[in-house]
């Protein structure tokens, strides 16, 4: 395999159809990533386009994980809290492509989110994953703490109903520097 290049997106025609190809292919093989299969393409694309939207807008970043011209994988650090939040970001939708799992690209793809957050004076990731199936062993490697599990909380993509862990990682800054931080910039 050659070297993975972590960049962020940003909209265009050939990235929205690889990330919905993607999107399309972890939910078909049964990731739980909010969506059902089967996962029609319009479907997908309008995702995309909202999730890139809302990326140019600086209220996330979509990050991708790239094999020469091949986007293998992707997730989003979700950067639009509410005010009293400015400290924390959110994971969300991490997929890899079943031909690169186990390859490292999801734990590149972490680092680099994390990395992300730290630079924007965030001192506290959050996310969450299915119980069943899930990337818990993952995120427990990367220093992610459970803090837990609910039950029932969604369908798996193919039915029947799956919990969720809640994870939380501090990064960066001390928290109290991010407060100061968040008071400073909004005056």
């Amino acid at each position: 395999m050659s070297e993975i290049e972590i960049r962020s997106l940003s909209a265009s025609p050939k990235i929205r159809e690889m990330l919905s190809e993607i999107l399309i292919e972890v939910v078909a093989n049964g990731g739980s990533v909010s969506f059902m299969h089967p996962l029609e393409p319009e479907t997908a694309e309008a995702f995309w386009d909202d999730a890139l939207a809302a990326a140019a807008r600086d209220e996330r970043i979509v990050l991708g994980a790239w094999d020469g011209e091949v986007l293998v994988g992707t997730v989003t650090l979700l950067l639009n809290c509410p005010p009293n939040q400015p400290h924390r970001a959110e994971i969300a939708k991490m997929m890899t492509r079943l031909s690169h799992r186990g390859r490292g690209v999801a734990t590149a793809l972490m680092r680099v989110a994390e990395d992300l957050a730290a630079q924007r004076a965030r001192t506290l990731l959050v996310l969450d994953t299915a119980a069943e199936d899930g990337a818990s062993g993952l995120y427990e490697k990367l220093g992610f703490v459970l803090a837990g599990t609910i039950p029932d909380y969604a369908l798996k993509p193919h039915g029947g109903l799956t919990a969720t862990k809640l994870y939380w990682k501090r990064i960066g800054a001390k928290p109290e520097e991010a407060d100061s931080d968040a008071r400073d910039r909004s005056h």
